[in-house]
């Protein structure tokens, strides 16, 4: 393919500690199960066209998690990608326990840490883990033992590197003290900047930040949005403006929006084609 048919890559890439290489804006997978993230999708076939196109957009890096579904993400991700071609990295977690739609409860016991990325490289194929990230720090759990256990895994060559989801500044600097800390996975978008010391803290120790709902659940992508005009201006989606200001604000920033639309998918992987100005970061900045 020429390379405007692979638009993801002109995001660039990001190396995940320092010897993993993924494009900077990459592929969620959470939108493709059921409604509240339960259940199987309702057009499976959709889903699976979905994660294919992406791959042929250039994206490299697919996020997942095994409490998608449960148990309905991964799978799908394997059916429409195994085997994965060269320098596709799937990025799972674990550490959510799934009681219903929409209903999320952490479980950081080291056994069950275990179970689940024993269950994860089984259900997608894979001999290691790329990216295997702690879905939630477990209150109730010691936190040496939920993240040596990972490291245990990370020693025996089950997964490559190590992330962390929903955490502070203070959280990750403990974490480093324990293992190497490649990832974070944190609430952010254009509308919600709340994790941003987390953010700085991050791109300043070379530690890649995962923003999850980067379009506010779709609030920033709708036509009555406060990007609306500036979008139209600017000849582009009110969606792919705010992805463009996400990968301007952090070369460490690895936006990952999900969709169980191809179209969807289409229009957001044409952000990373766009070149913000300074000037237009700092309107797009100040617009919500």
């Amino acid at each position: 393919m020429e390379s405007n048919q692979r638009p993801a890559q002109a995001a660039g890439t990001y190396t995940l500690g320092g010897d993993l290489p993924v494009t900077r804006l990459g592929f969620g997978s959470m939108q493709l199960p059921g409604p509240g993230v339960w259940g199987a999708p309702k057009d499976p076939d959709a889903a699976v066209q979905v994660l294919r196109r992406a791959v042929d957009l250039g994206v490299n890096f697919i996020d997942t998690a095994d409490s998608y579904g449960p148990a309905v993400a991964e799978p799908l991700i394997k059916k429409a990608l195994h085997p994965y071609p060269e320098g596709v990295v799937v990025a799972t977690k674990a550490g959510l326990t799934r009681q219903g739609p929409d209903q999320w409860l952490p479980v950081g016991r080291p056994e069950y840490l275990r179970q689940q990325a024993e269950m994860s490289l089984r259900i997608l194929g894979l001999d290691r883990i790329g990216l295997f990230q702690l879905h939630r720090i477990d209150p109730k759990v010691p936190v040496e033992e939920q993240l040596g256990v990972l490291k245990d895994l990370r020693d025996e060559g089950k997964i490559r590197h190590i992330g962390l989801s929903e955490v502070s500044v203070d959280d990750v600097e403990t974490a480093r003290g324990i293992v190497e800390i490649v990832s974070v996975q944190n609430l952010f978008n254009l509308a919600d900047r709340t994790a941003e010391p987390l953010l700085d803290y991050a791109t300043e120790h070379g530690i890649g930040f995962i923003p999850w709902f980067p379009l506010a659940t779709g609030k920033l992508a709708r036509e009555d949005s406060p990007l609306a005009e500036l979008a139209t201006q600017h000849g582009a989606s009110a969606s792919q403006l705010a992805l463009a200001w996400l990968l301007k604000r952090s070369p460490a920033m690895l936006p990952i929006p999900g969709t169980s639309s191809v179209a969807h998918l289409e229009d957001n992987v044409r952000a990373a084609e766009i070149t913000l100005t300074d000037d237009e970061f700092d309107a797009l900045s100040g617009a919500v």
